[in-house]
């Protein structure tokens, strides 16, 4: 049987509901008011956690990265607008109390390794890796030291980048999430059929994280044996921000839930029987007869 991993008070694996995150990422806009609206939104659809994503800017990108002139929500350059989309630990401190009082997890995609020492002081059960981190052996290797399940996206990565990773991290705490790294993506480049394809490879969960419009893609998702299915979530797609457009409004995070917590009940376990509820039916209107030779 291909391993399950637990995730708090969670397992993800094949024989188990499909464990459901809800991506706020950067669309809280720098707002600790607007991540609650989001985080509320998660919980009412019954998402099993929501996922921030959190970079040391001077870090992450250069002097000559963070000086471009660049008109935003926040200032002219760069800078304003990358510092104006990171949250300061005492926002955390808001964030990590507010989800405890709303019974839900979170965690975050981390982009470098002191922001993976930031987000470790709020003991969150698990680490997401961002498909632009599955090259960065250090990076890896400090999650894997770490011990926490290390949840891996694998957009814009080739088959021998990803078995890499695997072969660093090792199949025994990760969960692969199949992922197209374009916002949105177009249906012909979703290509679900990867999820089997991982599966076959290799013996961990594999979920999807899917930045696609709509929710049909992630939904037929599970019925390839996604065991965790990732989204974007907004209250408005017409907020300012680069992720709103291929995120979820409220609404049709609800419906997306809802149709994946039905998909393994519908799919059923393969073995034809006869239901209770069709016997009085097949009663009334079954025929019968033999064949006069």
């Amino acid at each position: 049987m291909r391993n399950s991993i637990v995730i708090g008070n969670k397992t993800i694996g094949e024989d188990s509901p499909c464990f459901i995150i809800a991506e706020i990422g950067i669309n809280h806009n720098g707002s600790v008011d607007l991540a609650k609206k989001m985080i509320d939104e998660a919980v009412e659809a019954g998402c099993d956690a929501v996922k921030f994503q959190k970079r040391t800017v001077t870090k992450v990108y250069t002097p000559e990265e963070l000086d471009v002139y660049r008109p935003n929500y926040y200032g002219s350059t760069n800078r304003d607008l990358k510092l104006g989309l990171e949250f300061s630990y005492d926002d955390y401190c808001e964030i990590d109390r507010y989800c405890k009082t709303k019974n839900i997890m979170w965690f975050a995609s981390c982009w470098d390794l002191d922001s993976v020492d930031f987000i470790e002081q709020f003991d969150v059960p698990c680490h997401k890796v961002a498909s632009a981190m599955l090259t960065d052996d250090n990076f890896l290797l400090k999650l894997k030291d770490i011990g926490k399940p290390v949840l891996l996206s694998t957009g814009m990565s080739t088959m021998d980048e990803i078995r890499h990773a695997v072969d660093l991290l090792g199949v025994e705490n990760i969960v692969l999430f199949h992922c197209t790294s374009t916002y949105p993506t177009a249906h012909n480049e979703i290509n679900l059929r990867v999820i089997e394809e991982l599966r076959r490879e290799f013996d961990c969960p594999v979920g999807y994280s899917g930045h696609e419009r709509g929710i049909l893609p992630s939904v037929l998702s599970v019925q390839l044996g996604a065991s965790a299915v990732e989204r974007h979530i907004t209250t408005d797609r017409t907020l300012w921000g680069s992720d709103q457009a291929a995120s979820l409004e409220p609404e049709g995070l609800r419906r997306m839930v809802r149709d994946i917590r039905e998909v393994k009940l519908v799919l059923g376990d393969g073995k034809k029987v006869v239901y209770d509820s069709e016997i009085p039916v097949r009663n009334k209107l079954r025929k019968t007869g033999k064949v006069i030779v």
